[in-house]
C-alpha cells in the first residue's frame, strides 16, 4: 500500500501522523498491496466548530467527513470506507 498524506492550510503535527499511521496499520488488511491511499486533510471555514475536513480515496472508493478533530473525522472516513473495501474484496 502507497500512502500520499495532503495537509492544505496547516502543519500537520507528529502526534497527528502517528494517529494516521496507527489507524491505518489496522485498516490495511482491507486492502491490496498495490492500493494507493491518498489522504487530504484541510481546516474549513476557520471560525466555525466543526472545520476539519479530511478526504480519503483508495481505488475507486471515497470518503470525505467534516468534523471537530482530524481523528475524528479520519476514523468517520475510514468506517465509511471499510464496506466498500470488503464488497470489493470478496469479489
Amino acid at each position: 500500500m502507497k500512502k500520499n498524506i495532503q495537509a492544505v492550510n496547516f502543519e500537520m503535527t507528529k502526534k497527528l501522523e502517528e494517529y494516521i499511521d496507527k489507524k491505518l496499520s489496522r485498516f490495511s488488511r482491507h486492502l491490496a498491496e498495490n492500493d494507493e491511499l491518498t489522504i487530504r486533510l484541510s481546516v474549513v471555514k476557520p471560525q466555525t466548530k466543526e472545520n476539519k475536513q479530511v478526504k480519503v480515496q483508495v481505488a475507486s472508493l471515497f470518503a470525505e467527513k467534516t468534523c471537530d478533530t482530524f481523528e475524528e473525522a479520519f476514523s468517520a472516513c475510514l468506517e465509511a470506507l471499510e464496506s466498500g473495501l470488503e464488497k470489493r474484496k470478496g469479489l
